[in-house]
């Protein structure tokens, strides 16, 4: 056979796909945990880790899923694959491929939340691909759950996002994930998710297939392993699959990337991959044995030759620039510090993530790595340090867009939850930077929500006023929501900072005395270089500092001279504020122990004549 034509279409029965879509936390990892624990994926007394799912160390730090990952659970005669996919939009990479392998979909929503940001960003998806999700209102057993008004809340977002009328007929269930019960009623008695197991028995259609055409199955992710090489997981579109068979990889466009056998065939079964022998079409299974295919590409027989066609994936909005690490102090902690390095593991990572964009700059040291926002941007900066590597990063910017002679900027939708009395702050520091107020409501326990339609570029740094301005007590969501005409210039961070003039150790004597110039990032016995940045200015203006001077020792005594010296702790940045808080003159240099905020240039002579040539070239 020459393509993929169907032979024999129908279904296959024993199957279910499904995809559990949900908003950072609102439970989906937990739910996934229950599931298998009452499918009796677990033996009896086994040991397992409290969200099993999340296996990644950044995932459990962090409490969201990055990674989709598929698990499969039995029921009575069926085998139900279900997709934990993430909840961030930064990660929608993930959620556009995945989505492409399910026949149906669950979508959690938080009972005293409702929908939020993310939720909308995921379900437009999967509206979009026609799927007709089953709703889960968890957390019902909270005291602030409020889970009919959130019923409402659903289905007006439905109908804001075009659902058809098949998909406005959703079935919906009260559920506490924590707990292990779903409901239709609230009345009922809770016991366990049975009632759930059941419904998405009868409302996930089992996978359409053609038995007889020849074995076609697109990748949608990719991993490494140090035994077997590339593994490759999608579902099998058509035909069976076998180990030790041949099979051809086709790129999108249909040009011939390689031609191979399946050394190994995966299948999941609970937590475990299993190797199987065979696997038949509508299953979603791992396979290795081929090095050249990626995500996106047609894994087939070797007759085919049409590949199968792959979803585009939204643009990267963001980019930072990667580059070595030139610091004083380079070297000292990270084992990874050359270009060729940085550059072969961005280029690994693009491999996988399709929603990254990896591109060499004029200088060769440097890389632009371009993705969907800084949370995204901000994990992979993690995992590398964690690897040993050493960067310097500098401060993100936006991706504009040029479309009939207009120049376009992304544009973000931010839902704020805010307690009243700060809720005025808010407007004004959104208004400052560009935002508009689209609506504003009470959401309960004197909160209003208030969403804004903002500029990507003016919500770089917010985050860390935001908190400021709330007390620590608001809550912020962001999701891309389309391009704008330039909305023109806003101004950045008001406040200059204070820049080391030397090398050495900061002493405590010397910080004491700079206290009264502005917060402090440093301690004393933090390692100094020249450029090295180690506080904010409370004025505007950057100041040069001497924060390693000691005191001049004497015989002479002088009352209080001596007194014990008490200083305020410094604020200590996290990887994602330290990079919201940066100029466009300052990077933040990351080695796998510490972050450390500097100037570009960190020679005060040639910061002077950079900022000339600049005002010249303003003029």
């Amino acid at each position: 056979m020459t393509d993929t034509q169907p032979q024999g279409s129908g279904v296959n029965p024993g199957l279910r796909n499904l995809a559990i879509i949900a908003h950072v936390d609102h439970g989906k990892t937990t739910l996934v945990d229950q599931l298998l624990r009452q499918s009796g994926s677990f033996r009896e007394g086994q040991q397992v880790a409290e969200r099993a799912m999340d296996s990644n160390d950044l995932e459990r730090e962090r409490g969201i899923t990055i990674l989709a990952k598929c698990t499969s659970v039995a029921w009575g005669d069926l085998r139900l694959n279900i997709v934990d996919t993430p909840g961030h939009a930064d990660f929608g990479g993930e959620v556009e491929r995945i989505l492409s392998m399910v026949d149906g979909a669950l979508l959690l929503v938080d009972a005293a939340e409702g929908p939020m940001p993310q939720t909308k960003f995921v379900l437009a998806k999967a509206l979009k691909r026609g799927l007709a999700p089953i709703v889960v209102i968890n957390k019902a057993d909270k005291p602030d759950a409020r889970p009919f008004e959130v019923q409402d809340e659903v289905f007006d977002l439905f109908a804001a996002l075009g659902a058809d009328e098949r998909q406005l007929d959703f079935p919906t269930l009260f559920a506490s994930a924590k707990q292990g019960w779903a409901v239709a009623d609230l009345e009922s008695s809770r016991e366990s998710l049975t009632p759930l197991f059941d419904l998405i028995v009868q409302q996930v259609p089992a996978p359409q297939v053609e038995h007889e055409a020849p074995f076609a199955m697109l990748a949608t992710t990719l991993e490494s392993d140090p035994f077997v090489g590339r593994i490759l997981t999608g579902r099998i579109h058509s035909g069976v699959a076998s180990v030790n068979m041949p099979v051809r990889a086709l790129s999108r466009n249909g040009e011939l990337l390689e031609e191979a056998r399946l050394t190994k065939l995966l299948a999941f079964r609970g937590l475990q991959r299993v190797p199987v022998e065979r696997a038949e079409a509508g299953d979603i299974v791992a396979v290795a044995g081929l090095a050249k295919p990626t995500v996106a590409d047609t894994l087939a027989a070797p007759g085919v030759e049409i590949p199968l066609p792959a979803e585009p994936i939204d643009p990267p909005t963001l980019a930072m620039t990667f580059s070595v690490n030139d610091s004083p102090l380079a070297g000292r902690e990270g084992d990874k510090l050359t270009s060729r390095m940085i550059r072969d593991r961005l280029l690994r990572e693009a491999e996988g993530n399709v929603a990254l964009r990896i591109r060499e700059t004029d200088d060769k040291d440097a890389f632009e790595v371009a993705g969907r926002g800084e949370l995204q941007l901000g994990v992979l900066i993690e995992t590398l340090r964690r690897e040993g590597f050493e960067l310097s990063i500098s401060r993100p910017r936006v991706l504009f867009k040029e479309e009939g002679g207009q120049r376009l900027e992304p544009l973000e939708e931010v839902t704020v939850d805010v307690d009243e009395e700060f809720s005025g702050a808010v407007v004004e520091k959104v208004s400052q930077r560009k935002g508009e107020l689209t609506e504003m409501r009470p959401s309960g326990g004197g909160k209003q929500r208030l969403v804004f339609l903002a500029p990507a570029r003016g919500l770089i740094g917010y985050h860390g006023e935001f908190l400021t301005d709330t007390r620590g007590t608001g809550v912020m969501n962001r999701v891309f929501h389309g391009y704008t005409p330039y909305k023109g210039p806003i101004s950045g961070r008001r406040s200059g900072v204070l820049i080391s003039n030397s090398d050495g150790n900061a002493v405590a004597y010397a910080l004491w005395n700079l206290e009264e110039r502005g917060v402090l990032f440093v301690e004393p016995g933090t390692p100094l270089y020249l450029g090295m940045v180690i506080g904010e200015n409370s004025r505007p203006g950057d100041l040069e500092v001497n924060p390693t001077k000691a005191k001049q020792l004497s015989n002479v005594r002088a009352s209080g001279k001596d007194d014990a010296i008490k200083l305020t702790p410094p604020r200590r940045m996290s990887l994602e504020q330290a990079l919201a808080y940066i100029e466009d003159d300052e990077l933040v240099e990351v080695t796998p122990q510490s972050i450390r905020l500097r100037k570009r240039l960190l020679d005060p002579h040639e910061r002077k004549r950079w900022e000339k040539k600049r005002a010249a070239e303003a003029v």
